[in-house]
């Protein structure tokens, strides 16, 4: 993973970065790490790219689980969309949504799970000048930013 700090926007601290991860880096722990290292306690991200192999969620309100979608093949990653905010326990919470082009054109999309970067994942992450904190919601089975 490289990573470069694009330069400060405002006086107030909200730093911009570019993240290039690499062939065969695992893309939600490599972003998490970045965020820790960095010290983000809010900020949003966009990427694109491409995963090797990835698994996708989409929630189901009725188990409060997410019913994971293996993807075992290349898949362009179309659009990735996501905030870090703080958790409940005090550490970085990453929360990310993919769609990933298939080779036919058709797509699948949802909650990002995990993905097998390949050949690259190029990130643009936004620091907010403020934090963000991410609470769990006992009767909706996930945690959701408290504004």
């Amino acid at each position: 993973m490289k990573s470069k700090e694009l330069g400060e926007t405002d006086p107030w601290r909200e730093r911009n970065f570019v993240v290039v991860l690499e062939d065969g880096d695992e893309a939600f722990g490599a972003i998490t790490r970045f965020a820790e290292k960095q010290k983000l306690v809010g900020a949003s991200l966009t990427a694109i790219g491409a995963f090797r192999s990835a698994t996708l969620g989409f929630f189901d309100f009725k188990t409060k689980s997410y019913k994971e979608i293996p993807v075992d093949y290349q898949t362009e990653v179309l659009s990735a969309i996501g905030d870090v905010a703080v958790g409940d326990d005090g550490k970085v919470s990453l929360h990310m949504h993919v769609v990933l082009g298939m080779e036919d054109g058709s797509t699948k999309g949802g909650h990002f799970i995990k993905g097998t970067v390949h050949p690259t994942l190029e990130i643009m992450v936004r620091e907010s000048s403020v934090g963000f904190r991410r609470r769990k919601r006992e009767e909706l089975g996930i945690a959701l930013i408290d504004v």
